[in-house]
């Protein structure tokens, strides 16, 4: 397993928050806020990204953390 001892602490989540916040704030006062659909799928998309990070890191396996990696990167 790799050497992190919290989620937090990987870049990958890291950066997953920083996109997240960006499309909160992006579908909050675009044209996308009128289309409820779309924005909610963006935001969720962000924060799915995130918690397959979180997941993955969690599962205490290499492999396993893998797999909810590539999960992630669909996701974003």
């Amino acid at each position: 397993m790799v050497a992190f001892e919290r989620f937090e602490d990987i870049i990958g989540w890291q950066k997953a928050r920083e996109l997240t916040k960006v499309d909160y704030g992006f579908t909050a006062r675009s044209p996308a806020s009128r289309s409820f659909g779309f924005r909610n799928q963006i935001r969720d998309a962000a924060v799915s990204s995130m918690s397959n990070i979180a997941e993955g890191f969690d599962r205490k396996t290499d492999r396993e953390f893998q797999r909810f990696l590539y999960i992630c990167r669909a996701s974003a």
